[in-house]
């Protein structure tokens, strides 16, 4: 390995060597390029992100780790004179063209020379030109670093550069910057014309973005011209903007002090040749009309109908069809109060929210008693919305499968802007190893019905507009559903209902309450299961051959419409009896006691009544944002409800002194989850990502473990990428189930990505973490975590990845290798597997994290 690994090495070195080489080809003698730059802050060696996105000229991008700029080496593919070529090609030996004409056609031969050129300009518009050292974008690099100093307070500041040419036709920029003193704001003095302004001002000025003995900031003098001006447009001032207010700076004579004077005019109002000054005015809602179903071609139409409601003025050019509270909830405007453009901020945002109308128009209507009329013009969207889908796959268990998928979304459905939305699914499959021989070709099937209503406010019987105002646009959300398969594992009904709160306190924070969450699980083809986890199969029908239950070749009967003998069950069975057979040693009774455990949690029904709230804040203030925070948390209780009334209702206890509703186990745990996900923005296409997970379930009560549905699983294409989906764990067990899973997770995954060519992106990354059992009714020894010594069990991939950017999403395929393999004996840990024969390949859609 080692030496392998060594002649991987040098061939990267000769390579790195030979494109470096390579790379100036496309150089002129009398030209140098950009291999470096370096900023000298009063004498210290800067590279911030901040100062570095100032130059003009950045050396050519390269591959990280390997240094390559393959952007630059594409460039050079391409050739300069490409018309020239080819004419020239065409014209080396006489009757060249005419032959080819004959042979191809003209036009064919056309179609060649436009390829061929097409291909040319791709690669010079994939590719990166060298950049060539320009004095003068150097010079304008220096204005902008001065502006940058100047802005955030050393006035004094002194830029100069150096440029540094070697005989290799490369160059290095020295950028010196020596910065002085910053200067200080002293007094800050106001000069307010309007006696309501200056009223205003005085409120809000204590939390003022310019404050004496703060080094001077021109970003904070923009931001509080802004902060003033929003203020004073929330206080009521409805003719007022940023307009009105300056900010003067005196410097002379001050010794590095800044004495700053805010003015603020009066209203100007122009005339037809002159400008009159008039002090501002606040002004209040007069009254609010709504318009429920405004179209271009009504808007001279008188209406038929119209309602007064809580103030508030309701009409329709046809009957309204709307119950009166459903619009004035979204309205943040009210008659009697004053002026605000927050309001109007919400009323646009609240109103969008209903998926009910188009994007509404709001406008303010002026009187000459200092009062506004605002009209609310709605368009209503279409009451109905059908949506159809299919999908064709191909999948581990099914040769070909088809699906279709229709939907259909109903708007206002109880005239309170509700959406009423129905879906459900319906597929086929031809499975690869069928139950039955005598089976159809499509012997799997799936169907399910989904029903959800979305509710625009909190549908509660108390008051909850002082805990949660609508500001926060609380909705309430029910849903239901119901799923059924056949021949697909053990096949399932699935019976769902949940009933949930969800508003935003802000822009970044999504709060989440379910008030009550219900799901049943029934298996209907329990017989199956060794068909569908054929290790543990494999593993009981060993032991089976090995003490004799069996003959050497013959295998342990799985139950099918031929043959219902269960011997499989048969054979646990009696080797777990009170008395063992002499026969089975200890350690094989452990693992057949695994298996039936297992088995046992595995096949049995569930039924999961639970609450939980979710808090997310997502800091990202764009789709294209990359410098950015997610904070997940979740908690979850289950069971608790159940177990509290279980004697008053009296539920009765199965064999295992567990409470049963409807014949099955209700589940009992209490589960959380932490999840927390950052960028960081390093410029020109390069972006570190990082996510961190915590999660774990501890089942009490009526419960000793956790449901399937609920428990953890590590591994797959957005986890562990070195470890396929449920490969992975519990800890350090060398268990070779198909299905791996446990009650507590550990995960993090660290990833630098960056772009190759065009849309095509790539990254390299390390993940690591792992599953273990706690506080449940797992002993197996290295599945357990124990003590923080388990924590040496935490699994490490690495790998890299292309990412090819369609826009509307992301395809990605990436190579994981095992880095540290926990399940190894402690001295093969390490890399033992860090090779391509051991790799997992996963393909996924848009990023990870």
């Amino acid at each position: 390995m080692k030496l392998q690994f060594n002649n991987i090495l040098i061939s990267l070195v000769c390579f790195i060597c030979i494109t470096a080489c390579d790379s100036l080809k496309r150089v002129a003698e009398e030209d140098h390029v950009l291999s470096e730059n370096t900023i000298l802050v009063n004498g210290k060696k800067e590279n911030t992100e901040i100062l570095n996105n100032l130059l003009y000229q950045k050396p050519n991008t390269k591959i990280p780790i390997l240094g390559v700029p393959l952007r630059l080496h594409v460039y050079n593919l391409a050739r300069p004179n490409i018309d020239s070529i080819i004419n020239a090609d065409l014209n080396k030996r006489p009757n060249k063209k005419k032959h080819l004409e004959n042979f191809l056609s003209k036009k064919q031969l056309n179609k060649y020379i436009e390829s061929k050129t097409k291909f040319n300009a791709w690669l010079k518009k994939t590719g990166e030109a060298p950049i060539i050292v320009n004095e003068l974008k150097t010079k304008k690099s220096i204005i902008r670093l001065n502006d940058y100093y100047i802005n955030n307070g050393w006035l004094d500041v002194k830029t100069d550069y150096d440029i540094t040419k070697t005989d290799d036709k490369r160059a290095k920029i020295e950028y010196q910057v020596e910065t002085g003193e910053p200067f200080i704001i002293d007094t800050i003095t106001p000069n307010i014309k309007s006696p309501i302004i200056d009223t205003i001002y005085q409120k809000i000025k204590k939390d003022a973005l310019i404050k004496h003995n703060d080094q001077y900031r021109t970003v904070n003098f923009e931001q509080e011209r802004e902060r003033i001006a929003t203020e004073i447009r929330n206080s009521g001032v409805y003719h007022f903007s940023q307009d009105y207010i300056t900010m003067d700076i005196d410097t002379i004579g001050t010794n590095k002090k800044m004495n700053v004077g805010i003015l603020i005019q009066d209203r100007a109002i122009k005339n037809q040749d002159s400008i009159t000054r008039v002090p501002f005015k606040i002004y209040t809602i007069r009254d609010v009309n709504i318009i429920t179903d405004y179209s271009f071609e009504n808007r001279d139409k008188p209406f038929l109908d119209s309602i007064k409601y809580n103030g508030y003025n309701i009409y329709a050019y046809d009957k309204i069809k709307y119950r009166p509270r459903a619009l004035t909830d979204a309205m943040f405007t009210n008659a009697g109060t004053i002026f605000k453009d927050l309001d109007r901020t919400r009323t646009y945002r609240h109103l969008n929210e209903l998926r009910t109308f188009k994007y509404p128009n709001i406008e303010y209507y002026e009187h000459e008693d200092n009062t506004l009329t605002d009209t609310i013009r709605l368009t209503p969207l279409k009451k109905f919305n059908f949506g159809f889908s299919t999908d064709v796959s191909q999948s581990n268990i099914q040769n070909f499968g088809f699906s279709l998928s229709p939907s259909l979304q109903i708007r206002n459905i109880f005239r309170g802007a509700e959406t009423f939305e129905i879906s459900g699914i319906a597929s086929i499959g031809s499975s690869k190893d069928k139950n039955d021989p005598g089976d159809p070709f499509f012997d799997i099937n799936e169907y399910g019905l989904d029903l959800k209503l979305t509710i625009p406010r909190l549908f509660s019987p108390f008051y909850t507009e002082r805990i949660i105002p609508k500001y926060m646009s609380p909705s309430t959300s029910i849903n239901l559903s119901t799923t059924s398969q056949t021949n697909i594992g053990l096949d399932k009904e699935t019976f769902s209902g949940a009933f949930s709160f969800k508003w935003q306190p802000n822009s970044k924070v999504t709060d989440k309450l379910d008030i009550f969450n219900m799901q049943y699980i029934n298996n209907l083809n329990i017989k199956n299961y060794f068909r569908v986890y054929t290790t543990s199969f494999t593993t009981l029908n060993n032991i089976a051959q090995e003490v004799g239950y069996v003959g050497p070749d013959e295998e342990l009967n799985i139950p099918n419409s031929d043959n219902p003998n269960n011997q499989a069950d048969e054979f646990i069975a009696y080797a777990l009896a009170d008395t063992t057979p002499s026969e089975i040693s200890s350690s094989e009774v452990s693992t057949i006691q695994a298996i039936d455990e297992r088995k046992t949690r595995l096949t049995e029904n569930n039924l999961i009544l639970s609450s939980s709230f979710s808090f997310t804040k997502d800091g990202r203030t764009n789709i294209f944002d990359e410098n950015f925070s997610i904070f997940k948390f979740k908690l979850e209780a289950a069971g608790n409800i159940l177990a509290s009334a279980s004697d008053f209702i009296g539920l009765k206890k199965d064999d295992q002194d567990r409470y049963e509703l409807l014949g099955v186990a209700f589940s009992q745990y209490l589960k959380t989850e932490l999840d927390y996900t950052k960028h960081w923005d390093l410029g020109t296409k390069n972006v570190i990502a990082m996510r961190s997970f915590l999660g774990i379930a501890v089942p009490y009560g009526n419960s000793t473990s956790i449901p399937f549905s609920k428990s953890f699983y590590a591994g797959g294409p957005n986890d562990n990428r070195a470890w396929s989906a449920y490969g992975l764990g519990p800890g350090s067990s060398q268990t070779t189930n198909e299905f791996n899973e446990a009650n507590l997770k550990i995960a993090f995954n660290l990833e630098h990505r960056f772009n190759l060519i065009g849309n095509l992106n790539a990254a390299f990354f390390i993940d690591a973490g792992n599953i273990w059992n706690v506080f449940d009714d797992v002993e197996t020894e290295g599945a357990t975590f124990d003590s923080f010594s388990s924590l040496k069990d935490i699994a490490v991939g690495s790998g890299t990845g292309l990412r090819y950017d369609f826009s509307f999403f992301v395809f990605r395929f990436d190579v994981g290798f095992k880095t540290y393999n926990p399940s190894n004996e402690t001295q093969n840990r390490w890399f033992q597997e860090y090779n391509f024969s051991n790799a997992v390949y996963n393909i996924g859609i848009n990023y990870p994290f």
